[in-house]
């Protein structure tokens, strides 16, 4: 965009049939050639007429049927994940509407610049954090159940993925949404796919490390399954939980396998029974050890 562009004269321009930047040139001679021979034809012209041929031109640019097509991006899951921000290209557009017809251009371009950046720190503060289940029809896939009410979950074990990046402004709400999943699914493990999860800061890389020990502290496993490179470069380097499988499948036998009832007991805190003074067990023959 040209730093003196005119909004209304390219309108003009095109509305003309100008195809390329001689259309320019040509607007600069005539109006050179104007100026200083052609005055006196204007200047019994009223200013409406000139206001008229402007408003012609720029009644184009008013494009109700786009702004209908940005209200109509919208759903009841968006809606329910984002509210009012699931319709962001649509407020900032009629925000930069009403800023540029109650003040002027620039102030409205910079309401609706404004604008755009809060309604994108809110979504992306607020990621979907959603709960999948194996697809009956394809081995290794996982669904979104909201979505894909076919999608089958795993009972005991929360398989949760949240779709964007993790960073100081969502920890929070990430932390808080995989608390309350796991409660609401009386889940003793959590697996976090880590695969739509383009970037992690340190911020979030300490939440998943207090998570992890707060969760284990009430009996509930947190595990990392596949990743983008950079996430498990920066868990690693955080001291965080780093990433232990790289399939949800291998993920989800592995903490599956830990809650069974028939796996391995716990050693007796109090030992094994001492032997006989003289070294020698004093269970009759052929019997088990004990």
């Amino acid at each position: 965009m040209v730093v003196n562009g005119s909004l209304s004269k390219t309108a003009v321009n095109g509305s003309a049939g100008a195809r390329s930047q001689v259309s320019g040139l040509t607007v600069a001679v005539l109006t050179v050639v104007t100026l200083l021979f052609l005055t006196g034809l204007f200047e019994q012209l009223p200013e409406a007429v000139l206001a008229a041929v402007v408003i012609v031109a720029v009644v184009e640019l008013v494009d109700v049927a786009a702004l209908r097509a940005l209200y109509a991006v919208w759903t009841s899951r968006l809606g329910s994940i984002y509210g009012a921000a699931a319709r962001a290209d649509f407020a900032a557009a009629v925000a930069t509407l009403l800023g540029v017809l109650v003040f002027e251009t620039l102030p409205g371009l910079f309401i609706g610049i404004a604008m755009s950046l809060v309604l994108l720190l809110y979504r992306a503060s607020r990621p979907h954090v959603a709960v999948l289940g194996r697809a009956p029809t394809a081995a290794g896939t996982w669904v979104d159940v909201a979505r894909n009410p076919e999608g089958v979950p795993v009972p005991g074990v929360l398989v949760a993925r949240v779709e964007g990046g993790l960073f100081f402004a969502n920890a929070d709400h990430v932390r808080d949404r995989l608390r309350a999943l796991s409660g609401e699914q009386e889940a003793h493990a959590i697996v976090l796919d880590a695969q739509t999860v383009p970037f992690v800061d340190v911020t979030a890389a300490a939440m998943l490390r207090r998570l992890g020990a707060d969760l284990e502290g009430a009996g509930i496993r947190l595990v990392i399954a596949r990743d983008v490179g950079q996430v498990r470069d920066v868990l690693a380097r955080t001291g965080g939980a780093t990433v232990a499988h790289r399939t949800l499948d291998d993920a989800v036998a592995a903490v599956a396998s830990d809650s069974e009832p028939g796996g391995p007991e716990p050693a007796d805190p109090a030992g094994p029974e001492p032997l006989s003074p003289g070294g020698v067990d004093p269970s009759p023959p052929g019997t088990p050890p004990r």
